[in-house]
């Protein structure tokens, strides 16, 4: 039975993800390959503190239990080839087929054609290794993936009877390590490469949250766990707003993952207990969820570059304007790419473009 959950918070956490990018890219603390902020401070930035201590640790979780739930009806050989076409090939092949155009705008924006002239020569790969842009979720997922291939070998399900057990007293001292993972493994300058944080989720998703009787019990307590995290979220926002969210000591500070975590578990039990279901709405972005993710940013930097350039509007309208480029883009795109042999391969992983089975 198809666990509509899932799928809701999939879908709902990269709509979301397009609104962060859009207050990213006008942002007046991050500011590395972005167009920056319009006046400071600005108030609305607010968003990202709200969303981003939460919202890709959630997605790695999602992804570790739709591992799981896979690898309960499929083979580890066909999970990897499946992980292998679906994240590996669009994140390396794909750069090169496509999303080279969005290292373009991302140099552009970065100013890199006006801070040093690039051989024509070593363009091409260089605006293709610059469009890598939001597919480090996907590059780490198949790292994490095939990781799990090799410890679900060695490991041959007694890990997972056990996490099983797990009581909501458990889940929440899972913070502790989780606080511990977001201090290991994470890359200088690129920030977003944070193996420890990242793979803990991941393996936690797998592990711990794909079992039903503990998502159920995360479930009654649903409301508390909500209201705690509104309440560390403005904490967290009282103490760290204005400073950078993206880099140390911020991300890993205690209420951040502290709200972090907290988040997640509501979200988990909120829409295990409220959402489980499918409406027209949730069918729709389940199917294009992923296409969104991969193509969204190039419309919305796209959009937001060239307003920024040529036009003079309100500083409203540019947050419309770009947030529905974002959104139509992203799926136009994918409505687009998905139909055409070989590119969809490359940029989607999808060898064959599928019915849409309702």
């Amino acid at each position: 039975m198809r666990k509509y959950y899932i799928d809701n918070i999939r879908w709902m956490t990269i709509a979301l993800v397009v609104v962060y990018h859009v207050i990213y890219m006008f942002n007046g603390e991050a500011q590395a390959g972005v167009i920056g902020p319009f006046k400071t401070p600005q108030y609305q930035d607010a968003v990202q503190y709200v969303l981003y201590p939460w919202m890709m640790v959630l997605l790695f979780i999602v992804a570790g239990m739709c591992s799981r739930f896979y690898l309960e009806r499929h083979t580890v050989k066909e999970f990897v080839k499946s992980r292998t076409l679906k994240l590996l090939v669009p994140s390396t092949i794909g750069l090169f087929v496509f999303q080279w155009i969005q290292g373009y705008f991302n140099m552009r924006l970065s100013g890199a054609f006006d801070k040093a002239e690039i051989p024509k020569a070593a363009l091409y790969p260089v605006m293709a290794i610059s469009g890598v842009g939001v597919l480090w979720f996907i590059q780490m997922l198949w790292l994490f993936s095939m990781l799990l291939a090799l410890i679900r070998k060695i490991e041959k399900g007694r890990l997972y009877s056990l996490c099983g057990k797990a009581n909501i007293l458990v889940v929440l001292a899972l913070a502790i390590p989780v606080y511990a993972s977001s201090f290991m493994l994470n890359t200088p300058v690129i920030v977003c490469y944070r193996f420890g944080l990242y793979g803990l989720t991941f393996f936690l998703g797998y592990f711990v949250f794909s079992h039903d009787e503990v998502i159920e019990k995360i479930s009654r307590f649903s409301i508390p766990l909500a209201a705690g995290a509104a309440v560390l979220c403005a904490v967290y926002i009282y103490l760290h707003f204005g400073d950078n969210y993206a880099e140390n000591p911020v991300f890993n500070c205690v209420p951040a993952i502290a709200y972090c975590w907290c988040a997640c578990l509501a979200i988990l039990g909120l829409t295990y207990r409220y959402f489980n279901k499918q409406t027209p709405l949730s069918r729709f972005m389940t199917k294009r969820s992923f296409g969104l993710y991969v193509f969204h940013y190039l419309p919305l930097s796209a959009s937001a570059y060239l307003i920024t350039k040529y036009l003079s509007l309100p500083v409203p309208a540019i947050y419309l304007i770009v947030l529905a480029c974002g959104f139509a883009g992203g799926l136009l795109l994918n409505e687009i790419i998905s139909r055409i042999p070989f590119v969809r391969w490359a940029v989607l992983g999808i060898r064959k473009e599928k019915k849409d089975v309702r």
